[in-house]
């Protein structure tokens, strides 16, 4: 899951406390040698330190100290040793993510953001990442939205994600809605759901040791995020061009060499995540 919306930062929040332990994650950041060559020119907050401020959002991104683990915290690392410098994490709640990166008092903002219209008037955003897809999950098994209609299925989901109006729309009484991804899981368990809408990855972590199955919804096009998934970003503070042409660059390098898929795949995700497409912004 994650934190693109003000109505799903407190949901987020609850679901990382409760999912901490267990996130891969790459190496401990280490000191970069006296030889190391950049691949770019650009300045960061810090002299040899990319300043990154996040949360923890399992398997995305979770702070262990001053090293940041998980699909975020792997892909900035990677970035970092192209660079010749070391990752420095500035834990903060959710909802102050952004505002630290906006202010410039972080590099860049990590967390599974979402590239939005909304977003990019306060903060320049990099290049799409990966994908955060839409997923069903459920006892049985279930990838099609029409099956939810069809079979008169209970599905619930969280506030404030990019599927809820549609859903809302085309299932009317048998969609419910949580502020709390915690609930929406509990009630599934306990027979009250048929069918939790999550994201893919936040599902799969989310759902390690329990008897549910976890599937990619087929696209279906009156809810628009199952045909066309939001794309992820590292947001940074406006006015660095430089810098974010930098690592935007690091990302497409990171992509071509197939590196961005392995990431994926070492935190549980499916390396189909990392083709993109053109960047694009959600209204």
């Amino acid at each position: 899951m994650n934190v693109k919306f003000p109505a799903a930062m407190a949901a987020v929040t609850i679901l990382a406390a409760a999912t901490l332990s267990g996130c891969s994650g790459g190496s401990s950041p280490t000191a970069v040698s006296a030889d190391c060559k950049p691949k770019h020119e650009f300045k960061t907050l810090k002299k040899g330190t990319l300043t990154v401020v996040s949360f923890d959002l399992p398997p995305f991104s979770k702070v262990q100290g001053n090293d940041l683990v998980g699909v975020d915290g792997d892909i900035l690392k990677a970035i970092a040793k192209m660079e010749c410098l070391t990752v420095s994490v500035k834990p903060a709640g959710a909802a102050a993510v952004i505002p630290t990166a906006q202010a410039g008092r972080a590099d860049l903002a990590a967390g599974d953001w979402y590239r939005t219209a909304a977003r990019a008037k306060v903060v320049d955003l990099s290049d799409p990442l990966y994908l955060d897809e839409m997923a069903l999950i459920s006892k049985q098994g279930v990838n099609s939205i029409p099956d939810l209609k069809s079979k008169g299925l209970t599905v619930g989901t969280t506030e404030g994600y990019l599927w809820v109006s549609d859903l809302k729309t085309y299932l009317g009484s048998k969609m419910k809605t949580y502020a709390s991804p915690v609930n929406c899981y509990q009630d599934l368990q306990a027979g009250r759901l048929d069918v939790c809408v999550d994201s893919y990855g936040s599902a799969v972590y989310t759902t390690k040791g329990k008897d549910l199955k976890v599937e990619k919804a087929k696209p279906f096009d009156k809810v628009t995020a199952s045909v066309e998934a939001a794309q992820s970003t590292f947001p940074m503070p406006k006015g660095h061009p430089d810098m974010l042409k930098a690592i935007n660059a690091d990302i497409a390098a990171l992509r071509s060499s197939g590196e961005l898929a392995k990431i994926l795949t070492r935190n549980g995700l499916q390396a189909s995540a990392a083709e993109v497409g053109d960047p694009r912004l959600i209204k």
